[in-house]
C-alpha cells in the first residue's frame, strides 16, 4: 500500500530506540525524508546512519529546543510535513513515592514537550495545506496504573492535548491523532534495569514471571512488538489516513477494555 510519504519531511523524537527508531525506519522505507532526534548522540548518530537518515542530538524537554527541531528539518530536508512526537518514559512508582519533581517531569516530557513542537510545526503545516501528527501516549493515558500515577496522568494530558490541537487545524489539511501502545517489547520493558525487571523487585518475583504477568493481563497473551506500534503509526502519516482526526487509537493487544 502506498501511503503517499515519498520526499515527505518526517521529524521524530525519541528516535534512537525502541518504537521511535522503528518508525523512523518504516518512514525511510516508505521513501520519507527523516529527521531522527533523541538525546543520545553516539547511539543516535549510529541509527541514523545505518538508515540514511538526518539526525538531531537534542532534549526536547529543553526550552528553545522545537525551534531547533523546526529549524533544522527546515534547513537541512526543506520543510517539515510530518511530526512524531514519541520521545518519553517511566519508571515503577507507587503513589507514596512520586515527588513534586517526578510530576513536573512527566508533564514537561509528555504535555508540554510535544505541545511546544506542535505549537511551531503545526501552522508551518497549515501554510502549505498539509501535514500529519502523531502523538505516541500510552494506553495508561486512557486506563490509571497504579504504576506510576504521574505518567497516566501526563499520557491522559497528552490525548486531551492531541485532541485540541486537532480540532484547530483539521479545516487547514492537518490531521492530527494520537496512537496508544500498551506494554511493548522495548528497552523500556526488556532492558536492564527497566520496567520489568522494576517490577520483579517490587513484587519479589523473577523478571521473567513478571513479564508472565505483564503479558497476561493482555488479552492477546504477549506484549508488542514496537514495529506493530510503528506501522499504525505510519499508516496515520499518511496520505490514507486524510479522515481520521483527532483520534486514539489503542495498540495495545486490548489492554483498555473500552470502545473509543
Amino acid at each position: 500500500m502506498d501511503l503517499g510519504l515519498d520526499g515527505r519531511v518526517c521529524v521524530v523524537t525519541g528516535a534512537s530506540r525502541g518504537i521511535g527508531l522503528a518508525v523512523s525506519s518504516r518512514l525511510v522505507a516508505e521513501g520519507a525524508r527523516v529527521l531522527m532526534v533523541a538525546r543520545d548522540a553516539e547511539r543516535l548518530s549510529a541509527a541514523a546512519d545505518d538508515l540514511g537518515a538526518e539526525w538531531l542530538a537534542a532534549d526536547v524537554t529543553d526550552p528553545g529546543c522545537d525551534e531547533r527541531i523546526v529549524a533544522t528539518a527546515t534547513e537541512q530536508l526543506g520543510a517539515i510535513d510530518v511530526l512524531v512526537n514519541n520521545a518519553g518514559t517511566s519508571r515503577n512508582a507507587g503513589l507514596d513515592e512520586l515527588s513534586d519533581a517526578d510530576w513536573r517531569d512527566q508533564h514537561e516530557l509528555h504535555v508540554m514537550a510535544p505541545m511546544r513542537l506542535m505549537r511551531l510545526a503545526a501552522p508551518r503545516m497549515a501554510e502549505r495545506g498539509w501535514g500529519r501528527i502523531v502523538n505516541v501516549t500510552s494506553s495508561s493515558g486512557k486506563r490509571p496504573s497504579a504504576s506510576n500515577m504521574a505518567y497516566s496522568v501526563a499520557k491522559a494530558g497528552q490525548l486531551s492535548l492531541s485532541r485540541a490541537f486537532a480540532d484547530v487545524y483539521a479545516a487547514r489539511g492537518v490531521a492530527i491523532n494520537a496512537v496508544a501502545p500498551g506494554a511493548t517489547g522495548t528497552e523500556l520493558w526488556l532492558g536492564d534495569g527497566g520496567l520489568a525487571d522494576q517490577a520483579a523487585a517490587a513484587k519479589g518475583i523473577s523478571r521473567d514471571e513478571a513479564l508472565a504477568q505483564a503479558a497476561a493481563k493482555l488479552p492477546r497473551g504477549r506484549l508488542g512488538d514496537p514495529q506493530e506500534v510503528a506501522d499504525v503509526i505510519v499508516f496515520l502519516c499518511g496520505e490514507r489516513a486524510a479522515n481520521v482526526v483527532g483520534a486514539a487509537w489503542g495498540v495495545d493487544g486490548g489492554a483498555v477494555n473500552i470502545m473509543i
